[in-house]
């Protein structure tokens, strides 16, 4: 793919994926994927409506029976394969989410399809690791053992910001379990999702195995939530959203898994090496333009490198290169939209009033202004109760607060309502091993900040959510554990019975 016209010849039948076959939608309303950089058009097609996603439900469960009953061995053999076309055609997905994204293309590249042929690897080799307790007498009378199975129908919900991966992290554990699975993209980046459910298809992994339904939320997306056919949702997005699926989920009595927003706090102690927190806290606040749950974006600075932490992190910051996201140097790319742009404007024009704005805190002009660019901004002398600390900004956007004590500096950390990842800098190992055990988030990392792993779980605590993403934690969850139980005794009258009827 080398522009947008082929984007659109690509997708000229629909963005919907159902039965292994692009389609057009039916609400009869239309949606355009613009591109975040130049405001341009790069694909316009029919949302799907409540239709679209019964035809998708249907096709999943027609699927589901065939999937689910292949040998873990054929389920991981498919999924090598789908790896491999994955990997031969890397640099199609990249071009096309820094297309609807305004990625820059190196953090693409580099990135979001690495990370996503990686999962997928690692979910095919899962598919043959079911793990559960050794069949045993564990009364004496009767064997048990447990057994893994597919639950059925997998309906999820995916947010924008990083549309590939998280296309990946719902639909690969669910399949390699023995699911089908409806993915709901969001409307405003459906391109890569699409592209990975045809790379499914081309990898032989069965028709209706995965189905894509690009729709509105209150449409397409409360319909798959709610439909009785599906038997679990999995949504990764805001926790404002994640509660509104978590009642239309639990009306219905469904598993649910929900991955929502952060506030991840970056605690810097008096002993940290300063030049690499310096780097750590800039590289962790603005990856993906900070839109990406994890950022960095509350840094506690012990009181005898906070000024230079300050004065580090400000300088570093103005040394990023804002540009066109196909331009190999670029550093930071656009916002999503400029709808998001403004939102995260709001924010740091808000915080003005209490706070000093130390580097960035406008939107560039020239070349740059018809995108939706931001520039970094590190922001200082907030209060912690004040909103620019508490409130997801989504955007590149750092907070730094100074704090005395230890105790003080885990305190602040933990006061959010978000518990999804958080790190520690100290070269003590006592120091960033308690900070390990009392931060509340799903993930700590000590002297780095955002580096993930298709082996290790990814999920929050507190209002961000619960379930787990990526891992063998993760494919867990998309099973059902059954318990079967054999009679060994051979004997018709159960000494039991008696607490039924009868006598000794």
């Amino acid at each position: 793919m080398g522009n947008g016209i082929q984007v659109r010849d690509r997708f000229a039948d629909g963005a919907q994926y159902i039965g292994g076959k692009l389609r057009s939608g039916t609400s009869g309303r239309h949606h355009d994927v613009v591109n975040p950089a130049t405001g341009e058009t790069v694909h316009s097609y029919e949302l799907a409506g409540t239709a679209d996603v019964d035809a998708a439900v249907a096709a999943a469960r027609a699927a589901f029976p065939g999937w689910s009953g292949a040998t873990p061995a054929e389920r991981a053999e498919a999924m090598h394969r789908f790896a491999a076309v994955l990997a031969e055609q890397a640099d199609d997905f990249a071009y096309v989410e820094s297309l609807q994204c305004g990625k820059p293309i190196k953090l693409s590249t580099e990135f979001d399809v690495p990370g996503t042929v990686d999962n997928t690897s690692f979910f095919a080799g899962a598919a043959r690791h079911l793990e559960g307790k050794s069949a045993a007498e564990y009364d004496g009378d009767h064997t048990s053992y447990v057994r893994r199975e597919a639950i059925g129908v997998v309906g999820s919900i995916a947010p924008w910001n990083y549309p590939l991966q998280m296309a990946a992290w719902k639909i690969l554990p669910a399949i390699a379990a023995g699911n089908t699975i409806v993915l709901k993209p969001a409307e405003i980046t459906p391109l890569t999702s699409l592209m990975f459910a045809q790379a499914a298809t081309e990898a032989g992994i069965p028709d209706g195995v995965v189905n894509i339904v690009t729709g509105a939320g209150k449409d397409a997306g409360e319909h798959l939530v709610g439909h009785p056919d599906v038997v679990m949702t999995s949504f990764t997005g805001s926790t404002a959203v994640g509660k509104r699926v978590a009642e239309i989920a639990t009306s219905t009595v469904k598993r649910l898994h929900l991955e929502l927003g952060g506030k991840a706090p970056f605690v810097v102690f008096d002993d940290a090496d300063l030049e690499a927190a310096v780097n750590g806290a800039v590289a962790g606040a603005l990856i993906n333009t900070g839109q990406d749950c994890t950022a960095a974006t509350r840094a506690y600075v012990q009181r005898p490198l906070y000024d230079a932490f300050v004065q580090g992190v400000a300088a570093l910051m103005e040394t990023v290169r804002l540009g066109d996201p196909f331009d190999p140097s670029t550093d930071l790319g656009p916002l999503i939209s400029h709808a998001q742009r403004d939102r995260v404007a709001g924010f740091v024009e808000r915080a003005r009033a209490y706070a000093t704005v130390v580097t960035g805190g406008e939107a560039p002009g020239g070349e740059l202004a018809a995108g939706a660019y931001y520039r970094p901004t590190l922001v200082a002398g907030a209060a912690q109760d004040s909103e620019i600390v508490q409130s997801e900004i989504f955007g590149p956007v750092l907070v730094v607060l100074p704090f005395d004590s230890d105790d003080e500096g885990i305190r602040l950390a933990n006061d959010t309502p978000y518990g999804l990842a958080a790190s520690a800098w100290s070269r003590d190992l006592y120091r960033a091993n308690r900070a390990t055990r009392e931060i509340k988030a799903g993930c700590v990392w000590v002297n780095d900040h955002i580096p993930i792993i298709s082996e290790m779980p990814h999920g929050g605590y507190k209002a961000s959510g619960f379930g787990k993403d990526m891992s063998s934690y993760s494919f867990e969850e998309y099973t059902q554990v059954k318990h079967v139980m054999y009679d060994n005794t051979a004997v018709a009258r159960k000494d039991w019975h008696r607490t039924i009827f009868g006598d000794r």
